[in-house]
């Protein structure tokens, strides 16, 4: 075949590719984060939720922080307010919790508070049963099993934030996992709670790589406030990020890894083996976060071979 043969043959071939319809199967689902931070931000926030409620999704993620780092009382009543905010959401509305949420409450700034405090109360305002936020309600599977079963009764619990679905034969699944060095090496008490959340963390991640090979499943989306990936993640992140690439070499199925935290909208392939190798059939998604006000609609589509598409919707993009 002559050179100009193949050029047309290639642009035929890429043709074809953009002319396929989409699969019947095909879904969008939108990802937004670390927002809103103050009144400007909560403005913003409010009319965003209102053009993602008139757009065909399935559902929203927010991927935590729902506050500021500093400067924010973290409050029982802005507790509250967000959950406000976030059921005005017409599609379900699904969070997993960030470090501004409860571990950085022991900052000055953030009135000195408990942070194992104020986790249970990030619990009970938010995670009390097993449905989405939103006011369609969405039910959702539960972490309900004990992490590390003890002599007597359970070491580290299941935690009730830890959340699992289905949707078009993908599964979704979150897991809590935070900045702030994930909350460890601040005192005892903190570093227990993060050793017993690492663990069941990991059990939920397993069992939803489990769910994902079986039979007539074609993929994974993770969930989680932290950037596994920065420059400034410490070691504690580590076994996550060993665990995420050896299950997903083993899938050998699209994984999409989604985060916040760090607050730039990213879509790439940054996850790498312990041999250095890059993790190919996983991809990562961040959304944007405070000062920007924004989101990314993300398609499922069979008929690609990614099987995910990140269309990013932020504050310059906005219809």
């Amino acid at each position: 075949m002559t050179r100009r043969l193949a050029i047309a043959a290639l642009l035929l071939a890429l043709a074809g590719c953009a002319l396929r319809p989409p699969h019947p199967e095909t879904f969008a689902f939108a990802v937004t984060g670390d927002t809103p931070y103050d009144a400007r931000e909560e403005l913003e926030f409010d009319a965003m939720i209102g053009r993602i409620s008139a757009e065909p999704l399935a559902f929203v993620v927010h991927v935590g922080d729902i506050m500021a780092g500093g400067g924010t009382n973290c409050a029982d009543s802005l507790y509250a307010d967000r959950k406000r905010r976030f059921d005005a959401s017409r599609h379900p509305f699904v969070l997993t919790p960030g470090d501004n949420d409860w571990t950085d409450c022991r900052r000055d700034s953030n009135g000195r508070r408990d942070p194992l405090e104020r986790l249970a109360k990030v619990r009970e305002g938010f995670f009390t049963d097993a449905f989405s936020l939103g006011r369609t309600r969405m039910p959702l599977a539960v972490q309900e099993t004990c992490a590390e079963p003890a002599r007597t009764g359970c070491a580290c619990p299941a935690l009730p934030e830890n959340r699992l679905w289905t949707k078009g034969k993908v599964v979704f699944v979150t897991i809590h996992v935070v900045g702030s060095n994930d909350n460890r090496g601040f005192d005892a008490a903190n570093d227990a709670e993060q050793r017993c959340r690492e663990a069941a963390n990991l059990a939920w991640l397993e069992r939803a790589f489990r769910l994902a090979g079986t039979e007539g499943m074609r993929g994974l989306v993770i969930a989680t406030q932290m950037n596994l990936f920065a420059d400034y993640a410490g070691k504690v992140y580590d076994p996550l990020k060993a665990r995420l690439a050896a299950e997903a070499k083993r899938l050998a199925r699209p994984v999409l890894f989604v985060h916040g935290e760090s607050h730039t909208y990213r879509f790439d392939r940054p996850l790498r083996d312990e041999s250095g190798s890059r993790v190919g059939n996983v991809r990562r998604l961040e959304s944007f976060g405070s000062p920007q006000v924004g989101w990314v609609r993300v398609t499922v589509d069979p008929n690609d071979s990614d099987l995910f598409r990140a269309e990013p919707r932020g504050p310059s993009t906005q219809p």
